[in-house]
């Protein structure tokens, strides 16, 4: 066996760092809600912030919130990130996300226990708003970071209760004074539960992750009348809801004419207003279509576009859509992916080639550096979801797989 291979994080600390973080912002059903920005992920942020410390880390924030924990390197070079977000769905599960963060906060440790010291400085990253939950779009700081957005244009975003952003980041305390996209990154790994079933149907313990889906978000506004639903006839309604119902299903049946690698359904609905016995005068909805094929990514917007205002005409509806969300595929780094199904063979893991079918911060960060993910399974698929299952040996097995990649990019030194 070559010199190292044998290197394997702590798995039980791993999978007790995991269940802390789970103590904060706990669900109702067994998961987590810790949105962003809410005090619950302010509580989480500062956990993580004295793990790194102990860990013998320096804790940089920028103006976005995104935290970089730094162990240095031999060398003045440009630094190997890893990490993903602290913060969940409403109805998240323990692992999407905290795995990416905690595992890294792993790498670094098993690295202090073993002594090793790397050319290229390594840093530990928790992205702020990757979820998009609270505050649309998704993966907002990181785009901020990679510049796909203004930092402006985040801080105006609004959550349902018209609280903004900016305003926000700073109640919680974590405004930080870097500049957002100033550091310099030589390569980014990110470390994720699937959120999907192929990995555990297939056997397999890790995913190499080539590409990743584009998306649209799509949000319609449907515009009728109020009226009552006891004393209104069938032919004199104008049904913002009934609206709705039909753009639903042709959303699937778009998604199923564009088989296979396309998918898309309807998920935040907002009815207004939204009474037993009144008919819906206004409904605001979002449809997220994705694929790994731009073609059929623009076809399917196209389509649902289409099939909106024609439904909306027969109904006698206004209709006004917004595109609040947006990603091309993503092609992820050869040398990296190479890389990482090198080290999963290496260290005699299970592993087959994979397209992500979430959006991720290393979406993001792809456009401004080589980058990569790596994924473990989770039970049944399950995930944007309090049951959001993993075992430890996979997530133990997703972290050392990520040591090797990490300790091969940063380079070992002696």
């Amino acid at each position: 066996m070559a010199t190292g291979e044998n290197r394997r994080i702590n798995g039980a600390r791993l999978w007790d760092s995991l269940m802390e973080m789970a103590l904060i912002g706990p669900g109702v059903a067994g998961g987590n809600n810790r949105q962003t920005l809410t005090d619950a992920d302010s509580a989480g942020r500062h956990l993580f912030q004295r793990w790194c410390e102990g860990a013998g880390m320096v804790m940089g924030v920028d103006s976005m919130g995104n935290m970089f924990a730094t162990r240095p390197g031999t060398e003045d070079l440009a630094p190997v990130y890893m990490g993903s977000h602290l913060d969940t769905q409403p109805t998240g599960g323990k692992f999407d996300g905290v795995l990416g963060v905690l595992g890294a906060l792993e790498v670094v440790r098993t690295m202090n226990d073993l002594g090793l010291r790397t050319r290229h400085p390594v840093v530990v990253t928790n992205w702020t708003n990757e979820e998009g939950a609270r505050f649309a779009p998704a993966m907002l700081a990181s785009g901020v970071f990679a510049g796909l957005h203004t930092e402006e244009y985040a801080k105006s975003r609004r959550d349902l209760d018209g609280k903004l952003f900016g305003e926000e980041l700073a109640r919680i305390g974590w405004v930080g004074s870097e500049p957002v996209g100033a550091r310099k990154i030589h390569a980014m790994i990110e470390l994720h539960i699937e959120q999907g079933p192929i990995l555990e149907a297939e056997g397999k313990t890790i995913g190499v992750v080539t590409h990743g889906q584009g998306l649209w978000w799509l949000e319609i506004t449907l515009t009728g009348r109020d009226a009552h639903t006891g004393s209104t006839p069938m032919t004199m309604r104008v049904n913002a809801g009934l609206g709705m119902a039909r753009i639903t299903e042709r959303v699937h049946q778009i998604a199923m004419s564009h088989q296979p690698n396309a998918v898309g359904a309807v998920g935040q609905v907002k009815v207004f207003p939204n009474s037993r016995n009144v008919i819906p005068g206004r409904v605001v909805f979002t449809v997220d279509i994705r694929s790994p094929e731009q073609a059929k990514l623009d076809a399917m917007r196209a389509e649902v576009e289409r099939a909106a205002h024609a439904v909306a005409a027969e109904l006698g509806l206004g209709c006004e859509i917004e595109a609040v969300g947006h990603f091309d595929p993503v092609t992820f780094d050869p040398g990296l992916v190479t890389l990482v199904r090198a080290s999963a063979e290496k260290l005699g893991y299970s592993h087959m080639d994979i397209v992500s079918g979430a959006g991720h911060d290393a979406c993001w960060i792809n456009r401004v550096a080589p980058t990569t993910m790596i994924m473990c399974p989770c039970v049944g698929g399950l995930s944007h979801n309090e049951a959001e299952e993993i075992s430890q040996d996979w997530a133990a097995a997703g972290a050392d797989v990520m040591l090797h990649a990490v300790l091969d990019v940063a380079g070992v030194v002696g």
